[in-house]
């Protein structure tokens, strides 16, 4: 593609991270990146999107999709990613692809070598990339509010799985095939000590099963990242709200977390947990978050290397870490 030429992203998946991220998409600056359209093999995920994009592309099938676009959105369930990657490198596109990378670790680590080995323009769909919450915790370590990394703590939490808005895929999210909040929401956080911390070894692992094939409902780890401990603690039906997470950093002058994904937060000296002047919830950062990730797409899918979205290689160690917990 010509450099001044828009990037031209591709939807494959219209389910909820499909749409998100199209919606930002046609909202961006189209001199920058916008929609060539999205494809999805229901039918009934089509009628949808053309019920909220009247003059939106429909693409008829995959190829089309590919032969329309500079980079595409893999959105789709996650035994899809890796054929799905594979397919649009081999096109020429560049690709962002939603997390997990997969669900069979042989088989990823096989795609990553490939995929390293030919220098494809891919990168992982996690947002702590972007994160200005995140921002905030790094400048609060650099005026040395933490002092010295003593250890990380992770808690997730949920009134009930799949969370409310996702209940249109509860077919797949709620089963331990390829769905299940470890690969959904614990892998950002296993990402975001990744990035921020070092790199993870994991000491010991649990999970908890119901009965049949539904997906986990409790999982705990002790690992250490950079040398530093970090443990996690997860569960189903430990919270009234329908989503609540923290990521705490204990450090020797004090304690930072981010909080519910957007919230950026120290303890101060009277013991209390204020956040920053500018933190907003979740709900009104993610638009914002996903702007800032499409800019870095369009980077990407022209071949500059000034961004910071997640490497294939680092989703690849977040997904090996989620899969040994689950089969743990």
């Amino acid at each position: 593609m010509a450099p001044s030429s828009p990037v031209r992203l591709g939807t494959i998946g219209y389910g909820i991270m499909g749409e998100r991220l199209l919606r930002v998409a046609r909202e961006h600056d189209q001199s920058v990146l916008g929609s060539s359209g999205a494809w999805d093999p229901s039918p009934e995920a089509m009628a949808r999107y053309k019920s909220d994009f009247p003059d939106g592309k429909a693409f008829a099938s995959i190829e089309e999709l590919l032969a329309a676009s500079d980079v595409v959105h893999v959105a789709s369930p996650p035994a899809y990613h890796l054929d799905q990657l594979e397919s649009a490198v081999a096109a020429g596109l560049a690709v962002h692809c939603e997390k997990p990378l997969g669900v069979d670790v042989a088989k990823a680590e096989a795609v990553l070598a490939r995929m390293e080995a030919a220098g494809a323009r891919a990168a992982v769909n996690f947002p702590f990339t972007a994160s200005f919450a995140h921002d905030q915790i790094a400048a609060w370590r650099d005026a040395g509010d933490l002092g010295e990394l003593q250890s990380v703590e992770i808690e997730i939490g949920f009134k009930e799985w799949p969370r409310p808005w996702q209940m249109d895929a509860v077919s797949w999210l709620n089963r331990r095939a390829q769905g299940g909040y470890a690969r959904e929401v614990v892998s950002h956080f296993l990402f975001g000590t990744l990035r921020r911390i070092g790199p993870i070894t994991m000491q010991s692992c649990s999970v908890e099963y119901p009965a049949g094939e539904g997906s986990e409902t409790a999982c705990s780890a002790e690992m250490t990242a950079g040398g530093v401990p970090v443990t996690l603690r997860g569960g189903v039906g430990t919270t009234e709200k329908p989503d609540h997470n923290l990521w705490i950093l204990h450090g020797s002058n004090g304690k930072l977390r981010l909080r519910d994904w957007a919230i950026a937060e120290r303890l101060e000296s009277d013991r209390v947990w204020r956040e920053a002047a500018d933190s907003r919830p979740n709900e009104e950062m993610r638009p914002l978050i996903l702007k800032r990730q499409l800019d870095m797409v369009a980077a990407m899918t022209r071949g500059e290397t000034n961004h910071s979205l997640a490497s294939l290689r680092e989703a690849f160690e977040v997904q090996r870490l989620v899969e040994r917990i689950l089969a743990s």
